[in-house]
C-alpha cells in the first residue's frame, strides 16, 4: 500500500508509540520490541480500531500540522460517509481528517481512520477527484489490506508493521535522516512487500471505482487525477508527487482506470458549495495574514476563480486574521446577494457580527443556522462558546449538555462543558467534565487526575460524588486492564 520513504522525528515517534501499543516486552538490539508469533497473526477488529485510535490521538495531540478545524472535518466526513455507504462491503466506523501539507498525498491507517493531506484538495480539479482518492483509501480499509499484509508475510517483524501504521508521516517527510537508524535496516523486509502492495491498489483501484460510481460522482474523477499525478511525476522525476511514492502507480492501473471509466455513462457532476468553500479556506489560512488577503484580492480582481462565493468567503476569511471585521461582512453582504447558503458561511458571518460588537446578532444567526444545520460542529462550537464568553452560562450549559445527549464522545464539548462549570465555580462538575475530555483522547493518567481532583472538591452532592467515584473504579480498571495486555504480548 505503500512505499515508505524516510521519516521525521514526529513519525519516528509514532512508530515507536505504535510498538509499545503492539506490545511485547523483549528488546531487540535496535531498540525495538518483537512481536514474535503474534506479528504473523490476523488482528481482530476491536484490536485494529484500538491501534487506529490510539495513533490517531497521537497525531492529533502531538502532530502539528493536523487539522482540527470542525469545518474541514465536517466536510471530509460528509463526503467519506457517502462514499462508505455506497460499497457493499464497507461496514465498521470511518473517521477522516485532514492534514495541512502542500504535498499530495492520502492514507489509510488501522480502524477506518483515513488521513488527506490539505495539498491533495487544492490540487483536485473537482469533487470527483477528491472522492476518487478517498474511494481508494476506503476500499484499501473495506478489503483488510493492512491485516493481509501482515498475515501473508511470513518473516514480517515489528518495525515492517511500524512502518505500514505510521507510512503516511514518513510518505510526507522530506529528511532522510531523522529516523534511518530505525527504518534503515527494514529496507529488505519492505521492499519484499511490494508485490502485495501493488496488488493491493489494483484491488483498491476496482473496489474505489465502484464506490465512487455508486455515490453518483463522476467515474472519470479517479482517473483524471491519477493520470495527472503520473505526468507531474514524469516532469519532476525523482520530486514526483509523495502520493505516487506512498501508491505506486502503473501503466496497467491507469490504463485499468481509464478503461472503466470510458465504459461508465457520462455524467456532468458539479462541485458542492462545501467543497469549494474548504478550499478557500484552506488557502485563506495558510502563509501570512496579509498575503492571504492580497491573494484574494488578486483572484476577484482578475477574476480568476472557479466559484465567486468562495472567493469572497476566502476573502473574509483572511479579512478576519488581519482584525478588519468591517471589511470581512463587507465580503458576507455580497455573498449574501448571491443566494449561496452553507452552515461555513453562517459560522462565519455570526463570528464577524461578534468582532464588530454585536453579540446579540451573532447569536440570532447562531440560532436560525442551527435550526437549518443542527449537527455542523462549527456553529455548535461557536454558540457554546458565544453564549460561555456573554457569560450566559446557564443558557450555555442546557444547549452543550443538550448536544452530549447526541454525541456523548465529542471531546471538545466536554471541554465547553468544564469551561462553563468553572465559570460557575461547580469545581467536581469541572473536573468531571475534564476528566472526559481527556479520556476520549486517550489519556487515561490525565482523566485519572481530574477524577481524583473532583474527588476532593467539596461542592458535590452524594449522586454527583457517586457518579464520580464509579467513573473513576472505571478508568482504573480499563487502565490496569490496557496494562496486563501490554505486559503480556496479547496487544
Amino acid at each position: 500500500m505503500k512505499a515508505f520513504p524516510s521519516l521525521t522525528a514526529r513519525a519516528a515517534r509514532i512508530l515507536l508509540f505504535a510498538g509499545a501499543l503492539a506490545g511485547a516486552p523483549a528488546a531487540r538490539a535496535d531498540g525495538l520490541p518483537d512481536l514474535g508469533e503474534a506479528a504473523r497473526a490476523e488482528l481482530s477488529p476491536q484490536m485494529e480500531r484500538k491501534i487506529g485510535e490510539s495513533i490517531m490521538n497521537e497525531i492529533r495531540l502531538h502532530e502539528p500540522s493536523y487539522i482540527s478545524d470542525p469545518e474541514v472535518g465536517d466536510y471530509l466526513n460528509t463526503l467519506g460517509r457517502r462514499i462508505v455507504a455506497a460499497g457493499s462491503e464497507a461496514t465498521g466506523n470511518f473517521h477522516f481528517f485532514a492534514i495541512r501539507d502542500d504535498s499530495i498525498n492520502a492514507f489509510a491507517m488501522f480502524g477506518g481512520f483515513i488521513g488527506v493531506n490539505s495539498g491533495t484538495l487544492l490540487t483536485a480539479q473537482s469533487e470527483s477527484e477528491v472522492a476518487g482518492v478517498i474511494a481508494h483509501e476506503i476500499a484499501h480499509v473495506t478489503q483488510n489490506h493492512l491485516v493481509r499484509q501482515i498475515a501473508n508475510e511470513r518473516q514480517m517483524t515489528l518495525p515492517s508493521i511500524l512502518v505500514m501504521l505510521a507510512g503516511v508521516l514518513a510518505a510526507r517527510s522530506n529528511s532522510s535522516v531523522a529516523a534511518a537508524s530505525i527504518v534503515g535496516a527494514q529496507a529488505g523486509v519492505v521492499q519484499s512487500q511490494l508485490a502485495f502492495t501493488r496488488d493491493y491498489e489494483r484491488e483498491a483501484d476496482r473496489v474505489g471505482f465502484q464506490m465512487l460510481l455508486k455515490a453518483g460522482f463522476d467515474p472519470r474523477g479517479m482517473s483524471d487525477f491519477f493520470e495527472r499525478l503520473q505526468s507531474a511525476g514524469r516532469l519532476y522525476e525523482s520530486n514526483a508527487p509523495v502520493y505516487l511514492r506512498s501508491h505506486p502507480l502503473t501503466i496497467e492501473r491507469l490504463s485499468d482506470m481509464q478503461n472503466r471509466a470510458q465504459s461508465s455513462a457520462y455524467k456532468q457532476v458539479l462541485n458542492s458549495i462545501d467543497f469549494e468553500l474548504v478550499r478557500a479556506k484552506l488557502r485563506a489560512t495558510q502563509g501570512m495574514p496579509r498575503e492571504a488577503v492580497a491573494e484574494f484580492e488578486r483572484r476577484l480582481q482578475e477574476k480568476k476563480y472557479t466559484s465567486l462565493a468562495a472567493t469572497r468567503y476566502g476573502l473574509a476569511v483572511a479579512q478576519m486574521r488581519v482584525k478588519n471585521a468591517a471589511a470581512a461582512q463587507q465580503e458576507i453582504d455580497a455573498i449574501q446577494k448571491l443566494k449561496v447558503i452553507s452552515p461555513m458561511i453562517f459560522s462565519l458571518s455570526a463570528e464577524i457580527r461578534e468582532a464588530l460588537g454585536d453579540a446579540s446578532g451573532a447569536q440570532t444567526i447562531y440560532r436560525n443556522a442551527l435550526q437549518r444545520y443542527p449537527h455542523a460542529r462549527g456553529l455548535v462550537y461557536g454558540y457554546a462558546r458565544l453564549l460561555h464568553s456573554q457569560r450566559q452560562y446557564d443558557k450555555a450549559l442546557q444547549f452543550v449538555n443538550a448536544q452530549l445527549q447526541i454525541n456523548l464522545s465529542d471531546f471538545e464539548l466536554h471541554e465547553i462543558q468544564a469551561q462553563i462549570y468553572a465559570s460557575q465555580g461547580r469545581r467536581l462538575l469541572q473536573h468531571r467534565a475534564l476528566a472526559e475530555f481527556y479520556a476520549l483522547q486517550g489519556l487515561p493518567g490525565l482523566a485519572i487526575e481530574q477524577l481524583q481532583l473532583a474527588q476532593q472538591a467539596t461542592d458535590g452532592n452524594f449522586y454527583e460524588q457517586s457518579v464520580v467515584d464509579a467513573r473513576l473504579r472505571e478508568l482504573r480498571r480499563l487502565r490496569d486492564e490496557d496494562d496486563r495486555l501490554r505486559k503480556s504480548g496479547g496487544f
